[in-house]
């Protein structure tokens, strides 16, 4: 081209970008400006988009070009975050302590009762599918370690799974999936490693990472783990809410219903009262830390509400007037919350890569702030959902992401930190989990919205 009368020397075919050449594509390099003489001047900078999140160049804050430096900080963060969380648990005394109790005393027992062939009878605690009962026996695996022991291990090999699964999602950049992940779960200090929601949410993450590839073995392999998960938890089921219609979704569905049903078959050979959980979980009530338990405990601290606490099925429970309405009130919202997401799915236009991914964050947090428990392990679901959600740059719940690392560090708080204060109607424990029920909420809203306007309203 000619500049003001001069004509660009044609750069040799052995120069580097420093020296004329075209830059590789991909490799972040703005071209040069012609300067009035034909010498060129220092490139300019690519302007920053509105969103720091979708920035190519506020690599700090969003997306890192990989090389074996991002990867070893995320590890060395990773190491030190686990180490503290392990700390943590074999202390365990923070607040009303006792978070590893579930693994080495309840996980335990119901251990004994597979090894004696049968799923846990008349047990008003054990309320999962039969599929849990796989990861309760899995400690068996390392039989030189206690079986808490084995149990933390397990689960730490889970997360460091899903950790390097979020990592490679991209395989030429290192996004902020990982990070919040390696980030998000210490905020719920040790009880993540006392529970077995990290191994579901494995399952979740890895189900709707295989959905986004694009051979059809992946997709059966995404449905294959989401009916895994759904056997064992039921939620990653949701994973499969956001599938592209068509081929993709025959085959991801068809896969999670022969593979659970497979695996129910075999889980009800092998083991007797397979189905004993369907009565204990019919027979929940409304749980402290729930949104209708929130609702219940303001009124009882200002005195409008007459109602107490109970340890009932398994649970921190509210008894007294008006609870079973507000049972039944937030059956009705799970109700409402299904109907809106077969309408979004009916009248959705417009699939990005993004969307299975944003589509099982909003569903999953639909069903939790309408649920009559809201379990401070929830939020390793979510957490896990919104890091493969920001695993692809389509995808428009960063906003809702954010919201979750505050509700996280609101849920630790709760439990075990302030629990005490919530199990007396006191007002330190009682605003907290108002506040982090409000965020949840708010999050709930927001994912909705924006997972609407993204794929069904007309964006003109």
């Amino acid at each position: 081209m000619t500049t003001h009368g001069h004509r660009t020397p044609p750069p040799s075919p052995d120069a580097g970008p420093g020296h004329g050449a075209a830059p590789e594509p991909g490799d972040g390099t703005a071209p040069s400006r012609p300067s009035p003489g034909g010498t060129p001047l220092p490139a300019c900078p690519p302007a920053l988009t509105a969103s720091p999140f979708e920035s190519d160049t506020f690599t700090a804050a969003t997306f890192v070009r990989v090389g074996r430096g991002p990867l070893l900080a995320l590890g060395a963060v990773w190491l030190l975050t686990r180490a503290g969380m392990l700390l943590l648990l074999l202390r365990d005394s923070l607040g009303i302590g006792g978070v590893g109790r579930e693994v080495s005393v309840l996980y335990q027992y119901w251990y004994g009762q597979f090894a004696h062939g049968t799923f846990p009878v008349n047990d008003v605690t054990w309320q999962y599918p039969p599929g849990a009962g796989l990861v309760i026996v899995s400690p068996a695996v390392l039989p030189w370690l206690t079986y808490f022991q084995a149990f933390v291990a397990l689960t730490l090999l889970a997360d460091a799974v899903v950790t390097a699964a979020l990592a490679r999602a991209d395989s030429r950049r290192v996004t902020h999936g990982a990070w919040i992940w390696v980030c998000g779960l210490p905020l719920l200090l040790h009880l993540p490693l006392a529970r077995y929601d990290v191994q579901v949410t494995a399952l979740a993450v890895l189900s709707l990472l295989a959905l986004t590839a694009r051979s059809a073995t992946a997709h059966r392999l995404g449905g294959a783990l989401a009916g895994i998960g759904a056997l064992v938890k039921v939620w990653p089921a949701l994973a499969l809410i956001g599938t592209p219609r068509g081929r993709t979704t025959r085959d991801a569905w068809v896969a999670a219903g022969v593979t659970a049903a497979a695996l129910l078959a075999t889980l009800a050979l092998c083991f007797s009262n397979s189905f004993d959980f369907l009565r204990q979980q019919g027979s929940r009530g409304v749980q402290i830390e729930s949104l209708g338990g929130t609702a219940l405990a303001l009124s009882q601290a200002t005195g409008l509400w007459p109602g107490q606490v109970q340890y009932r099925y398994g649970a921190f429970e509210y008894v007294g007037p008006y609870v079973s309405s507000v049972g039944r009130i937030a059956l009705l919202l799970t109700v409402v919350a299904f109907g809106w997401l077969l309408i979004w799915r009916l009248r959705a236009v417009r699939w990005t890569a993004a969307t299975p991914l944003d589509a099982a964050l909003a569903a999953v947090l639909l069903f939790t702030v309408t649920s009559r428990v809201i379990s401070p392990q929830y939020m390793i679901w979510l957490l896990g959902l919104a890091a493969v959600c920001l695993t692809s740059r389509a995808t428009v719940m960063r906003p809702v992401a954010l919201l979750l690392l505050p509700a996280a560090a609101l849920s630790s708080l709760a439990y075990p930190i302030l629990y005490q204060d919530l199990l007396t109607g006191s007002w330190p424990g009682v605003a907290v989990v108002a506040l982090r029920n409000a965020t949840l909420f708010a999050a709930a809203l927001l994912a909705a919205r924006r997972l609407w306007t993204s794929t069904v309203a007309d964006p003109s």
